[in-house]
């Protein structure tokens, strides 16, 4: 398992360097095509790679003719089979850190939870390679307060981190019959303002942690993007006698803020893998800019 799990990084990473050369090509042949189309002379310094360009062009078809990134191989497999979620936090959690996990257990569909004991992340992500899991979620904890989220994808990236603010349990409301009984539908997903092209990059990393739904399911999961922080809300809605107008939304929590500060090209314990996208100190003072939406 280990020799195959290294093999295919390798690969991985080797697809993931010819990007440039195939983003080339394709630009040479893309010039090709223009000139053929519109009946201009072939530029001059395609002339001597016409015949060949010209040849590969007659060979491709619609999945071939635009060249794959390596974003579009760390989800390739994503259709296939539901997304199966291992759940886990940091070393010697608190109380209202394992009521917070058990929640968002169910908040994940086909999630399972396991305690983290002394197991260090490198062994957590061999787990989990080992047993198919499509994705490692880490939740960590300052004094008591969850404050920190890591999604990664498996087995080749990307990992997520995301900072927790302002979280709100369904075990912190006291009054339980408001905010009715957890589901465990496949939910509806809704992003607002991801406009960026990481904000795309960062709704398709929260997609590919829910499974497709039934069209007749009733439970919604909202991801709503103001000033980079995203809201999470998790509702059920109830249709009235009323027409679509006496449709009754009733949030069944928990509730929290994400704040992301980093994403890399890697599972979460591969140090030296590539960073994507972070934070930085300056980023603070650009009020005006947005990063995820606009």
């Amino acid at each position: 398992m280990l020799r195959r799990n290294v093999r295919l990084r390798k690969e991985y990473l080797y697809r993931k360097n010819l990007e440039g050369d195939e983003r080339k090509l394709y630009d040479k042949k893309r010039k090709i095509r223009e000139a053929l189309q519109e009946g201009k002379p072939i530029p001059t310094e395609l002339r001597n790679e016409e015949a060949r360009l010209r040849q590969e062009i007659d060979l491709e078809d619609q999945n071939t003719a635009i060249p794959r990134s390596h974003i579009d191989d760390e989800y390739a497999n994503a259709t296939e089979a539901d997304p199966k979620i291992l759940l886990t936090t940091s070393r010697n959690p608190s109380a209202p850190l394992i009521r917070f996990t058990k929640e968002l257990k169910f908040v994940f569909p086909n999630s399972q939870r396991i305690n983290r004991g002394g197991q260090v992340i490198s062994e957590i992500i061999e787990t989990a390679r080992s047993h198919d899991f499509t994705d490692v979620i880490l939740v960590h904890e300052h004094r008591g307060v969850p404050d920190g989220l890591i999604i990664s994808h498996l087995p080749f990236g990307p990992t997520a981190y995301f900072g927790l603010l302002n979280v709100v349990t369904r075990h912190d409301i006291s009054d339980k019959k408001a905010i009715g009984k957890m589901p465990e539908q496949y939910p509806h997903l809704i992003f607002n303002n991801f406009t960026t092209q990481m904000g795309q990059r960062v709704a398709n990393i929260l997609k590919h942690i829910f499974p497709a739904p039934k069209l007749d399911a009733r439970r919604i999961v909202t991801f709503a993007n103001q000033s980079d922080y995203i809201s999470f809300r998790n509702h059920v809605y109830d249709k009235g006698e009323g027409g679509p107008k006496s449709i009754e939304l009733k949030e069944i929590g928990p509730r929290f803020e994400l704040r992301l500060y980093q994403v890399k090209l890697g599972t979460v314990e591969q140090n030296e893998a590539e960073i994507e996208w972070v934070i930085r100190p300056y980023m603070n003072t650009a009020k005006k800019r947005q990063f995820i939406g606009e």
